[in-house]
């Protein structure tokens, strides 16, 4: 996305699809539009210019709104100019996100059951609101329509059509019916959004009571009498509308006719954060609160563990004093924090976490400090138990699903979670509550979501190796998904090693799950061979690749023999003997033998592909001519002690001599390298069962 300056023609035609059209705006239509090329959803909202010199000014201005930084508020993607041939007219055309559910989609369907809205949702999503506008004031902008994220900024240049304007809002009364008096009279300022926003409030809280042809006519009076406000709020009172009191007292104050009456965005704040206590996951909006002085704080915060904790205890509806107490525990050295792990304080930290579930700020610093005296604890003794209490684990899902688009809470929460399911098999209700979670399907749709985040992926593929390695898994379907996109994520990071370890752990463990389609197969095999390649000095990289590349060999003969493939006997096999390009795996696995030929277990491993290679005949010769056989001896002669190594070695050189001597004297009327039989052989005897390797 960019924008187009100075440019006279911009077909739409090419780049989007028209799906339908939106209530017209003020100023110009706004289009719901499909991307041809990503099926993104956009609304792009057309205003009628003067003329192009026009259309480019309105341009120019907006360009400073595409440097605003808000997580409430959805500014443009893309701004251009097109010309309309049939109306010989220029449009700018602004490129919004697009938001399927706006307050006012919630407003009709309370109002059409005749509900009261939530008052936690409310409170949540005004404080957004008042955060993002607060936001935007401050930077002295203006703003007229209001949503969970605020929406359609315009510039002065495109307000000057005072004719255009007043037929707007006489075409749409119903949804012109929140603009301030003085917006009529074209005229705005920061005083008009109060009035909006105050229009807004008043219908959350009357929807159970008012129709929406009674809520517009009321809006309507107060511009002419603010007095038709009175009998609405007795009827809230008597009603008994959720925080009631709180919006009797605000709303006169907010829709007061002349704009120098009206009160501040900041003093809606202090009427609703400060003196009523409303909550959301704003934490700037939390924090306008009358807080602790600093110096009190850090007076109180000045002591040994046992005294935080106690500050912690006692002023725990202060999320100013939890951030500050948390911090200054980020900072205390070890042997104060009491490790392995204080019992104590690991229940205040949780019970932190759910008070102010709401506010990011302090979920992000209780999940540090959880990480650190978890991973301090266990770095001290790996053979601790992390504690598993039901309400840990409720507490970090509870954290995913309150804050799902904050990155680094996720990754946080990814991490403790791998540390606490990662020390053994779960409980029985440990379980049950991460699979009523939908931890599998979070975990690849972030995958799937966020492929460009390194740091996602490198929790969430630790995570997800901690929730199968010791699984008994009925239902499959949440990783359907999974092996495709793993595929995606080692072929984007090819030369990170945490990567590498963790997305060959988890397509290993897929492959014995039988997760992995035929269709995958020739992927999954070129991105283990990668791994080994390009990370072959990190161990657990090189075991679970080759452990891997062996599983696929295997289950691609087993699918072979079972289901009548059409696909080629040796596809896994034969990826690994030759390689796209014409290279060759067996040089590879040579070169790992002599880089790891005295750890046993990179040996080991190596003997088991080898074992699952060799009763493909076809590819016999191959592994004749690379040397393999050779290879094979020498492991025989020097591990002579390891009884599963030499099991697997014995079945890969039975066959290779076989080959070799078969090669030396071919059989009549067969070519070189070719065996008795067409078919494929299977091996001899069953090879153990493959224990998937820990991760670090």
């Amino acid at each position: 996305m960019g924008v187009s300056l100075n440019a006279s023609v911009h077909d739409m035609s090419t780049f989007v699809n028209i799906l339908y059209r939106l209530n017209p705006g003020a100023l110009g239509e706004n289009l719901v539009v499909e991307e041809t090329e990503t099926e993104a959803k956009l609304v792009i909202k057309q205003v009628e210019c003067i003329d192009e010199h026009h259309a480019n000014e309105a341009l120019e201005e907006l360009m400073p709104l595409l440097k605003l930084q808000h997580a409430h508020i959805s500014l443009y993607k893309e701004l251009f100019i097109t010309w309309n041939a049939e109306i010989s007219s220029v449009f700018l055309c602004l490129v919004m996100e697009f938001h399927q559910v706006s307050f006012q989609d919630v407003i009709e369907s309370k109002r059409k059951a005749k509900e009261v809205i939530e008052p936690e949702w409310l409170q949540d999503v005004l404080g957004q609101v008042l955060d993002a506008l607060e936001y935007l004031h401050r930077l002295d902008i203006a703003h007229s329509r209001n949503h969970c994220r605020l929406q359609d900024l315009s510039p002065n240049s495109l307000m000057t059509h005072e004719a255009k304007w007043n037929i707007r809002a006489e075409e749409d009364p119903l949804h012109k019916s929140w603009m301030a008096p003085e917006a009529l009279n074209f005229c705005f300022s920061q005083k008009s959004d109060i009035w909006s926003l105050g229009c807004i409030i008043l219908d959350m809280t009357t929807c159970s009571f008012v129709d929406g042809t009674q809520a517009m006519h009321l809006r309507k009076a107060l511009r002419q009498s603010p007095g038709s406000l009175k009998g609405v709020l007795q009827t809230m009172e008597e009603k008994q509308i959720p925080d009631a009191k709180t919006f009797v007292f605000l709303l006169p104050l907010m829709l007061q006719i002349s704009p120098s009456d009206r009160i501040t965005i900041r003093d809606v704040i202090n009427i609703t954060f400060v003196s009523s206590s409303f909550k959301s996951s704003c934490v700037a909006l939390t924090l306008h609160r009358q807080i602790v002085p600093e110096f009190i704080t850090d007076m109180l915060l000045g002591g040994n563990i046992a005294s935080i904790v106690e500050v912690m205890q006692n002023l725990s509806s202060r999320p100013e004093v939890q951030l500050q107490a948390m911090k200054r525990l980020l900072t205390m050295p070890e042997d104060e924090l009491g490790l392995p792990w204080p019992a104590e304080l690991l229940e205040m930290v949780t019970a932190v976490m759910q008070q102010h579930e709401r506010i990011a700020d302090v979920q992000l610093c209780a999940c540090s400090l959880l990480l650190r005296l978890l991973g301090q604890a266990l770095k001290r003794d790996p053979e601790a138990e992390a504690p598993c209490d039901i309400s840990v684990l409720s507490t970090l899902l509870s954290v995913l699903r309150s804050h799902p688009d904050v990155e680094q809470l996720i990754i946080l929460v990814y991490n403790l979670l791998s540390i606490i399911t990662g020390q053994g098999p779960l409980t029985a209700l440990a379980s049950e509550e991460l699979h009523k979670a939908g931890l599998l399907e979070h975990i690849v749709e972030h995958l799937d979501s966020s492929p460009e985040n390194r740091d996602i992926c490198v929790s969430g593929l630790s995570l997800l190796w901690c929730l199968l390695v010791d699984a008994i898994i009925v239902d499959k379907t949440p990783l359907e998904k999974a092996p495709a996109l793993l595929i995606q994520v080692l072929d984007a990071y090819p030369t990170d090693g945490e990567v590498a370890e963790a997305g060959c752990a988890v397509l290993w463990l897929l492959s014995l799950l039988g997760c992995i389609k035929e269709s995958q197969f020739e992927q999954a095999t070129a991105v283990f061979l990668q791994s080994i390649r390009l990370c072959q000095d990190r161990v657990l990289v090189v075991n679970n690749a080759y452990r891997g590349l062996a599983s696929l060999v295997k289950v691609s003969e087993t699918t072979r023999v079972g289901t009548h493939s059409h696909l080629p006997p040796e596809l896994a096999a034969f990826q690994v003997v030759v390689q796209e390009g014409g290279t060759s795996g067996l040089g590879l696995i040579k070169e790992t033998y002599q880089l790891y030929k005295d750890d046993p277990d990179v040996v080991e491993n190596i003997c088991v592909l080898l074992a699952h290679l060799v009763p493909y005949k076809e590819i016999l010769p191959e592994l004749v001519t690379h040397g393999i056989h050779t290879l094979a001896r020498e492991i025989k002669e020097r591990f002579t002690s390891s009884l599963d190594l030499v099991s697997y070695v014995e079945q890969a050189l039975l066959r290779l001599e076989a080959a070799s001597a078969t090669l030396a004297c071919p059989l009549e009327g067969k070519p070189p390298g070719t065996g008795a039989s067409e078919e494929a052989g299977t091996p001899e005897a069953p090879l153990l069962h493959e224990r998937p390797l820990p991760l670090p």
